[in-house]
């Protein structure tokens, strides 16, 4: 019974899921961080934040409802202009070949090799015949 526990736990989307848990809470700070800046501008632009708690049209109790109404939409106002509109700008680039895709961990492994052999060597005759695209003479 614990084995197959274990293995529940231990399953690949489960952690990735938990992963992604745990960084969205860390994310939501910054997230609620940055709608209190904004509200924080839109009180001192209009007077102070919105709040509308004592709002009773017809002695119905709407205020707390708008209030956070209007915190929601702020809250994703400040998701879709920081966030998903940057990172849909930055997946069209990289479809049409306009940014580089990151390097391989080959390459990432033979650019530092080649800038520690370069650095070792006194005049720099490797790294200026890696740059030419030529072969050492021995």
């Amino acid at each position: 019974m614990l084995k197959g526990f274990k293995e529940f736990i231990m399953r690949g989307n489960l952690v990735e899921l938990a992963v992604a848990f745990i960084m969205a809470t860390a994310f939501a700070t910054v997230v609620t961080a940055t709608v209190e800046v904004i509200m924080g501008a839109i009180g001192k632009l209009a007077g102070g934040p919105p709040n509308f708690d004592d709002y009773r049209p017809g002695d119905l109790p709407v205020g707390a409802f708008l209030t956070s109404l209007v915190s929601f939409l702020i809250l994703a106002a400040v998701i879709y202009f920081f966030i998903v509109t940057p990172y849909n700008r930055l997946q069209a680039r990289r479809a049409k070949g306009d940014e580089p895709a990151p390097a391989s961990a080959e390459v990432t492994v033979l650019t530092e090799i080649r800038d520690l052999l370069a650095a070792r060597s006194p005049s720099g005759a490797i790294a200026d015949d890696v740059d030419q695209g030529g072969a050492r003479e021995s």
